[in-house]
């Protein structure tokens, strides 16, 4: 008998007097060859005084080597298909009689897909006007800058002073700084720098006071305040290159402004393209979860739960930050998470289902370039790469989230697009 529960089974089985007798005396031999009785050779003692004396071990046996066989075979024969680790109950085990037990596990989902070609959705195609172009063009030439000495004089707003800076109490660690480049009176400069290097000539030393703001982005330093001592190394400006031909030729292979502008432009449209196209799969993606309602076995909602934690503790990592030293209530965490998490396991079983309908996978030749890219990332061959990434499992992953990414683009290119 199946009780059935959205995702949850829970099945009674039954195994016959004849296996559990047959299983039962193969124990029963089994541990008449590993016990050692006082008074008889190893493997002799008599069958019914080893049964007598070790029934717990011979029940143990049997129950551990019939249950999962007969779980095994209900399954088949009932044609279902388990996710999770199956839990035993009500185990009833008596001489002469059958072996019987509940078995509760949870099962893959099943849903029929509706509609999801030609779903509505926002879309605008992205502009880029000549201010567009000109505002990149500007970024560049920022990172192009040349920041020369000037002749010594006192500095004042707009100047990039050199200073020797190190603290003389109130940091700890102590900050020492040979080369710091500070701009004065720049928005991005803490006053209090600004106002007492201000005046200050190459050669100059002077010692202050800085309070750092309680929210200050190096918890160090947040609201402490600091004694410096300062150096004026240099005075600087920055000089900008000109935007002209020279300019464009520098930055590759342009040989005229127009040309650069142009590679700009199209750079920006492709960028301003996918994030819209991006935003407007997402969209469809909401709408085909709102649509389909069904159940999702909890294990597959906890493993998209530490799924996302550990993106987030790898981004955490990448800004400096020891994922160890983070304390996590993983039951406060479920329960912030499992809305999310459960709306991303349904976007993946439909979007597995979408791909499935219109026989979407990603080619071989698709993976290589993957796996081209990154042996060339690491910098090592191929072969090697491809190696490593099919021992631990990165292939497999690298093909899902193409057929993925090829089911998105399939969403989209059928969707019926409208603008605001």
């Amino acid at each position: 008998m199946a009780l059935i529960e959205g995702c949850r089974h829970s099945i009674e089985v039954t195994v016959p007097l004849a296996d559990v007798q047959a299983e039962t005396e193969r124990a029963l031999v089994e541990v008449t060859k590993k016990v050692r009785l006082p008074g008889f050779r190893p493997g002799k003692a008599p069958a019914s005084l080893v049964k007598t004396r070790f029934a717990s071990e011979i029940r143990q046996d049997v129950v551990e080597a019939l249950v999962p066989k007969a779980f095994r075979k209900a399954l088949e024969a009932d044609g279902l298909k388990i996710v999770s680790q199956a839990k035993y109950s009500d185990i009833h085990f008596h001489d002469g009689e059958p072996l019987k037990f509940k078995a509760e596990f949870e099962v893959e989902p099943e849903f029929q897909l509706g509609t999801y070609r030609d779903l509505p959705v926002v879309y605008n195609e992205p502009a880029v006007s000549d201010a567009d172009v000109d505002e990149r063009i500007e970024k560049v030439r920022e990172q192009k800058a040349e920041y020369v000495n000037v002749d010594p004089r006192p500095l004042v707003d707009g100047d990039y002073a050199m200073v020797s800076l190190e603290s003389l109490a109130g940091a700890e660690p102590p900050i020492q700084q040979d080369e710091l480049m500070l701009k004065i009176g720049d928005e991005n400069t803490l006053a209090g720098f600004s106002e007492h290097l201000k005046g200050l000539s190459p050669e100059d030393e002077r010692e202050f006071d800085i309070t750092y703001p309680e929210d200050y982005d190096r918890d160090t330093l947040a609201g402490k305040t600091v004694k410096f001592r300062a150096t004026v190394k240099a005075v600087r400006q920055k000089e900008l290159p000109e935007v002209n031909d020279e300019f464009a030729k520098d930055l590759g292979d342009y040989q005229t402004l127009d040309e650069l502008k142009a590679s700009i432009r199209s750079s920006i449209q492709r960028e301003r393209e996918f994030e819209a196209q991006q935003t407007a799969k997402t969209k469809l993606i909401d709408q085909l979860v709102e649509a389909h309602d069904f159940a999702v076995p909890e294990v597959y909602v906890d493993r998209q739960i530490e799924m996302n934690v550990e993106r987030r503790l790898r981004a955490l990592a990448a800004e400096g930050i020891d994922p160890k030293s983070i304390k996590l209530d993983w039951e406060k965490v479920r329960e912030t998470q499992k809305d999310q998490a459960l709306k991303d396991v349904k976007a993946s079983l439909l979007l597995d289902k979408v791909a499935t309908a219109e026989s979407l996978d990603a080619t071989q030749d698709e993976v290589d370039k993957e796996v081209q890219r990154f042996a060339k990332q690491q910098r090592e061959a191929v072969a090697v790469t491809r190696a490593k990434l099919q021992k631990d499992g990165t292939l497999g992953r690298i093909a899902n989230s193409i057929r993925t990414e090829k089911t998105l683009a399939f969403l989209f290119e059928r969707s019926r697009k409208s603008a605001e």
